[in-house]
């Protein structure tokens, strides 16, 4: 098992949005792309956050969109697509959306719209 899935989202996520926000993006779009993944609103990803909530505990709350398969393409070199084990290629989706985001993508484009 990753280290990853015990990890919590709260550890991580403050470096998300490091990432965003140095390349002029916003907290807000990129608690949009985590709603669009997971089907968190505001109020339950706080609650997560505040919560500690693991990411393996965090993916098996949510409700993930059923068109993640149309996230293609590497995260360090790995084809997020060809990850076999689900709470890391999801973790892995979680990942290209905010490199998506970070890139300067059109939010339309980021959320498969």
């Amino acid at each position: 098992m990753s280290r990853i899935f015990n990890a919590s989202v709260a550890s991580v996520y403050p470096h998300y949005v490091n990432k965003v926000e140095k390349k002029g993006r916003t907290k807000a779009e990129l608690d949009q792309v985590i709603a669009w993944l997971t089907g968190f609103d505001a109020t339950a990803l706080a609650d997560h956050l505040a919560a500690g909530t693991t990411f393996e505990q965090f993916f098996a709350e949510a409700s993930v969109n059923p068109h993640v398969s149309l996230i293609t393409g590497s995260v360090c070199g790995v084809k997020v697509q060809e990850v076999e084990d689900p709470l890391m290629r999801n973790i892995r989706y979680l990942d290209k959306l905010v490199d998506e985001l970070a890139q300067g993508k059109a939010m339309e484009k980021i959320l498969r719209a």
